[in-house]
């Protein structure tokens, strides 16, 4: 693994900046609130602690707080990487889908995790951010999956609700995967606070290493 983590350094050190207006140097990542009654809010130590297993694992310049962004706002691209999460309704303005598919165009990169109840709601918005391009499956052998710690069986499954597998989806743009979709993970529920979902240690740490992995992908691929 040390190998692959000094090139993933090297790859953040010469990482240019288009999107990212960061005056310390550090990348800064944001979380995404939407309309719709959908909990965008949830488990706001989810970040937190990815960001600081991040940093103490890897070493790639990341602010050790993260910002809250409407998905309208011209502030969406100041950052190279948001996430999104919930478990309900999520409503997207004929604005709002413009300014994320010209964020995903130029750069940025989203992060969906299913918090189980999202799934019908998150697809429409998918197809009407990119209509031409298809949600695929992303395989195995795709580098995000190896990125610094290896998932040779894809995404781990972090929360049990209806026996059905994690899967772990994409959108290319121009050959570029510009959006990741955990759906049947529970990735988010992992990185949280230990207490608030009384997930096993080791289902934390498998969440923790492959939230890493898309992290780290996001802010050196693009």
């Amino acid at each position: 693994m040390t190998l692959r983590i000094l090139l993933v350094f090297l790859a953040a050190c010469c990482f240019a900046e288009p999107i990212s207006a960061q005056n310390s140097g550090e990348f800064e990542i944001a979380r995404a609130k939407y309309r719709g009654g959908g909990d965008w809010y949830n488990d706001p130590s989810a970040l937190e602690n990815l960001i600081r297993f991040t940093k103490n694992n890897i070493p790639i310049p990341i602010s050790n707080s993260y910002s809250d962004v409407d998905l309208g706002s011209a502030e969406l691209h100041s950052y190279p990487f948001v996430f999104l999460t919930g478990h309900g309704n999520i409503t997207l303005n004929n604005a709002e889908i413009r300014n994320l598919r010209e964020y995903l165009e130029n750069g940025g990169f989203l992060l969906i995790d299913d918090d189980y109840g999202l799934d019908e709601y998150i697809q429409p918005v998918l197809d009407r951010i990119f209509p031409e391009e298809e949600l695929v499956e992303i395989p195995f052998s795709y580098p995000i999956y190896d990125q610094v710690f290896e998932f040779n069986s894809g995404l781990p499954k972090i929360h049990e609700h209806d026996g059905k597998p994690p899967q772990g989806f994409g959108i290319f743009h121009e050959g570029s995967l510009v959006v990741f979709y955990s759906y049947e993970s529970n990735l988010g529920d992992g990185w949280t606070d230990a207490e608030v979902h009384n997930t096993p240690q080791n289902l934390r740490q498998q969440a923790l290493q492959m939230g890493a992995n898309i992290l780290v992908y996001a802010l050196t691929s693009n």
